[in-house]
């Protein structure tokens, strides 16, 4: 059986290279003031922490055999001294930090989702949306940590295990050396797991984006699954990728937690090397204090160390996250503005197909062939013909949510492909078959494409479009609340909204796609009304399947085989008897037969 989108691994199309931290660090960059004051005030609160081992040595080998109070008094003046210092010194690390990291991850949620905004649809008809939304929300969060915490931390236990080992040699060089013995061993461990752990990272990435997919698609399709009782089958999908997701996270962490146990056991085999060697040296080349010192040391030696294997962990679980994420930002733009683009002027709605081809990949098959015609502002032109001929294809065309593969399409003389793709929409409006309501008011949703419209603005709108009516009824009027598509309206009421919406941006040009296939006979009545009114002085184009909606159009083109058949008004084309007298004749059988 064929696999569903949602279950099916996503591979990497672009490897991890050392780029992507270089990139990551350029959202780095404009906060680099308050990461350098942040790494300064860390250096100092390393240098007041590791003084403390020293403080002691002092204590033991000098003051107290001497008796000496005032000395050990001073001592531990400067030792609370040290530890108010870090503490002020942390707090500032604390509250800065994040600021900066939260900061950054704005920055990158912000790119990623302005970026996905301007994506062709195709983009999003070749993938789950779920599997979009891991990446705006999980995949920029999963660094949160990283950037809030890590890149201070680095810094800091760099500098750290530096300071330490400047102590250590001061208190005796040669423990040091012998500490340090383990280092290679380390660096070994981490050498052999480091491939492995990027790939199981990887994985948890991929699980993570199906189970989401999955849930995504399972939220929107629940009036479905409730219908045919698919409850207990989608459980269990769902136990299968929820199952999946933690296998890859165990494997992952099994091996992410490999390398916290190496650093113990080398620093544990180290600091008894050290003990055995450096009691039988007491009383010969070493105190009692400054091994003291010096086994305390040890252990802050390597907490930074560990510290860093952290850092590892964070950065190679981190890539499986910013390889998705930049992937994304990556995805190339297949319309957008040319070089040297410039602002369309205000259209007047001549509009000119000149030998215009197309097709959706390079290597497919055309949909629109040598496509000619020529619309004079004012005119309201209906597409009709079967499914897939080309009809949506040729407006989509005209609204350059495609570009054309050859030829030109052009308004008001000027090659749309010229000019700015938002000064080009934001002077057409476009209402199509699949509307969509956004959750807020009644009065949100028509605003939409006019933020600035005023209350009596939008209502005529609506009363344009005969939705005030059914507006009016309801309990909080223009103020309702509707929930994300508009599950508490009917379908016809739907559009009716998305048709106001349409109308009160008004365009110069408007595209009307199946706008009346959800609106009861006698609302489309009503609606003509309105229609006759609105379209008058406007170039149209209307897509209808409905073809009593379309009677009353300047003209009507028939498309099929890659190009328009036949052309005319509709009394010239029911003469012709032609490809549109057969569709016509078909539909106005089938009504009175449903008579």
């Amino acid at each position: 059986m064929a696999r569903n989108k949602y279950d099916v691994d996503e591979e990497l199309e672009t490897p991890f290279n050392v780029k992507h931290i270089i990139r990551l660090m350029k959202y780095v960059k404009p906060y680099k003031s308050k990461i350098i004051i942040t790494v300064i005030l860390m250096f100092v609160a390393s240098i007041a922490n590791l003084l403390g081992p020293y403080l002691t040595k002092i204590a033991i080998d000098s003051e107290i055999p001497k008796k000496n109070v005032k000395g050990l008094i001073l001592l531990s003046v400067i030792f609370v001294l040290t530890l108010l210092v870090n503490a002020v010194c942390q707090k500032w690390r604390i509250r800065e930090m994040t600021n900066v990291g939260q900061s950054i991850i704005l920055n990158i949620r912000r790119d990623i989702f302005t970026h996905i905004q301007k994506l062709p649809f195709s983009y999003f008809d070749s993938r789950p949306h779920g599997k979009i939304l891991v990446r705006v929300v999980n995949y920029v969060n999963s660094l949160s940590d990283l950037l809030s915490n890590g890149i201070v931390n680095l810094l800091t236990d760099l500098f750290s295990l530096l300071v330490i080992l400047v102590f250590m040699f001061i208190v005796d060089a040669r423990l040091t050396l012998i500490c340090m013995i383990g280092l290679p061993l380390l660096a070994i461990a981490i050498m052999t797991i480091k491939t492995t752990q990027r790939k199981r990272w990887q994985a948890v990435s991929r699980k993570s984006s199906n189970m989401n997919a999955y849930i995504h698609e399972n939220i929107a399709g629940i009036k479905v699954t409730q219908s045919f009782v698919r409850e207990e089958v989608n459980a269990g999908i769902f136990r299968n990728l929820s199952n999946a997701y933690r296998s890859a996270w165990m494997s992952a962490q099994r091996v992410s937690m490999l390398l916290w146990p190496t650093v113990e056991m080398i620093s544990i085999m180290g600091t008894a090397a050290v003990y055995l060697i450096g009691v039988s040296w007491i009383g010969e080349s070493i105190t009692v204090g400054a091994l003291i010192a010096f086994t305390s040391y040890i252990s802050r030696f390597w907490a930074p160390i560990s510290n860093l294997g952290n850092f590892y962990n964070q950065i190679i679980n981190a890539m499986a996250y910013m390889e998705r994420i930049f992937e994304t930002i990556d995805e190339k733009l297949i319309v957008e503005n040319l070089p040297g683009a410039t602002e369309m002027p205000v259209i007047e709605g001549d509009v000119e197909f000149k030998n215009v081809s197309f097709k959706y990949e390079e290597d497919g098959n055309l949909i629109l062939e040598n496509m000619s015609f020529k619309v004079n502002k004012g005119d309201t032109i209906a597409l009709v013909g079967p499914t897939g001929a080309g009809k949506t294809t040729t407006i989509n065309l005209l609204s350059r949510f495609y570009d054309i593969s050859g030829g030109q399409v052009l308004i008001d003389g000027i090659d749309i492909r010229t000019v700015t793709l938002e000064s080009l929409r934001k002077q057409m409006g476009v209402m199509l078959q699949d509307t969509f309501i956004f959750s807020g008011t009644i009065m949100d949703n028509i605003r939409y494409g006019k933020l600035d419209a005023t209350d009596e603005e939008v209502m005529e709108a609506a009363k344009a479009v005969k939705a005030h009516d059914f507006i009016i009824k309801l309990k909080d009027g223009y103020y309702t609340q509707v929930n994300e598509r508009g599950s508490r309206l009917s379908v016809g009421q739907r559009q009716l909204i998305s048709f106001a919406r349409a109308l009160l941006a008004n365009p110069k040009i408007l595209i009307l796609d199946e706008a009346t296939s959800s609106i009861d006979t006698e609302t489309e009545m009503a609606l003509q009304e309105g229609l006759e009114r609105l379209l008058k002085g406007r170039t149209s184009f209307v897509i209808a399947h409905r073809l009593s909606t379309i009677k009353n159009s300047t003209r009507i083109m028939y498309i099929d085989n890659r190009g328009i058949v036949e052309q005319g008004t509709h009394d010239e084309l029911i003469a012709k008897k032609g490809a549109y007298w057969k569709l016509y004749t078909a539909q106005f059988k089938f009504l009175e037969a449903a008579v």
